[in-house]
C-alpha cells in the first residue's frame, strides 16, 4: 500500500497498471475513517485488481464553514485502518492539488438537489459534484464505491456521471450500523456520552415506522417519527421526508411509489445525524 499526495505521482502509478490491463476501484472519502468506509474499501479491493481510496477533506461541500473546521482529520490513523484491506494506494492530496486554481463549475440536477440535504445546505451538492467529478478526471476508475447513508448523494452521483457521459460503475453499499443500530458516521465521535447512548432513538424510530406501515397511513409515520426524536432532550429532527426512491420527490401515500425511502436529518445538540430506511 502506498500513501500518495499529488496528482502526477498518483497518475503515474496507476498508468503503469492500466498498461497491464488492470480493473481500477476507487473509494471516495473524506478521512476520519470507520468500519462504514472498510466494508466499502474492501468491496473495492475485492472487485479490482488496483483499488484506490482517497482521504480529502473537500472546502466546497460545506456551507458551513465550522463544520468544515470541526470535521475530524485523522490521516496516521486512517493510514493504520486501512492497511488489512487491500488497498493498493492512499490518496491524500492538499487542497492546492485538488484545485490549483477555484472551481466556479456551476452542475444543475434538477428537483434532485433541490430537497432534502439541498434545501437545508444550499451549495451542497455542487460542492460535492465539483470534487468528485474532478477526482474521477484524476482516478479515471472503473468502477467507484459511495454507500447509501448518504443516499441523496448517491443520486447526485449517478446524475453527475450520466451527465458528464462517464464510464464508471457506480456501486452502493447498504449501510454499516453500530450493534445498537446507529448509522456509522465520522461525526458520531463528536457526540457526548448522553448524546451518543440517545442517538440509537434515530434508527429505532425508523425501524418501527418500517413496521407500522402496513397499519398506519404515510402522513402519520411522518409525523410519528418527528414528534418522537423531537421528545429526547438536545435532539431536533431538520427533516423528515417519505420519497420516491428514484424523483427522491415527496410522496402522501403507500401507493405513490413502489420504492419509498424514509430519509432523515437530525441535531444531538449541534451534531448533525442522517439516515435512511427503505419501506420497500
Amino acid at each position: 500500500m502506498k500513501l500518495l499526495k499529488t496528482v502526477s505521482e498518483l497518475q503515474a502509478n496507476l498508468a503503469q497498471e492500466r498498461k497491464k490491463g488492470k480493473s481500477i476501484g476507487f473509494v471516495p472519502t473524506m478521512g476520519a475513517l470507520h468500519q462504514g468506509h472498510i466494508e466499502l474499501i474492501k468491496q473495492s479491493a475485492a472487485e479490482n485488481d488496483i483499488s484506490v481510496v482517497s482521504i480529502f477533506v473537500n472546502p466546497t461541500q460545506f456551507n458551513d464553514k465550522n463544520d468544515l473546521l470541526k470535521y475530524p482529520r485523522t490521516l496516521d490513523a486512517d493510514y493504520k485502518l486501512m492497511h488489512a484491506t487491500g488497498t493498493t494506494l492512499v490518496f491524500a492530496p492538499s487542497v492546492e492539488e485538488i484545485y490549483p486554481e477555484p472551481d466556479t463549475r456551476q452542475f444543475g440536477f434538477g428537483t434532485l438537489e433541490t430537497v432534502m440535504e439541498g434545501q437545508f445546505r444550499p451549495g451542497h451538492f455542487n460542492g460535492v459534484a465539483q470534487v468528485v467529478s474532478r477526482l474521477f478526471d484524476i482516478v479515471k476508475p472503473d468502477r467507484a464505491y459511495f454507500g447509501e447513508k448518504d443516499f441523496q448523494q448517491l443520486a447526485i452521483i449517478r446524475a453527475l456521471v450520466k451527465q458528464l457521459n462517464l464510464n464508471i460503475e457506480i456501486i452502493a453499499h447498504p449501510i454499516v450500523r453500530e450493534p445498537d443500530g446507529l448509522a456509522l458516521s465520522s461525526r458520531n465521535t463528536r457526540l457526548t456520552s448522553d448524546q451518543r447512548k440517545n442517538a440509537v432513538i434515530i434508527s429505532q424510530t425508523l425501524f418501527e415506522s418500517k413496521a407500522k406501515k402496513e397499519s398506519l397511513p404515510l402522513t402519520e409515520i411522518k409525523q410519528e417519527v418527528i414528534e418522537k426524536i423531537n421528545a429526547v432532550p438536545e435532539f431536533q429532527v431538520e427533516y423528515f421526508d417519505l420519497v420516491d426512491r428514484d424523483s427522491l420527490q415527496t410522496v402522501k401515500d403507500w401507493t405513490d411509489s413502489e420504492h419509498i425511502v424514509g430519509c432523515i436529518a437530525a441535531y444531538a445538540g449541534n451534531v448533525r445525524l442522517i439516515d435512511n430506511i427503505s419501506y420497500y
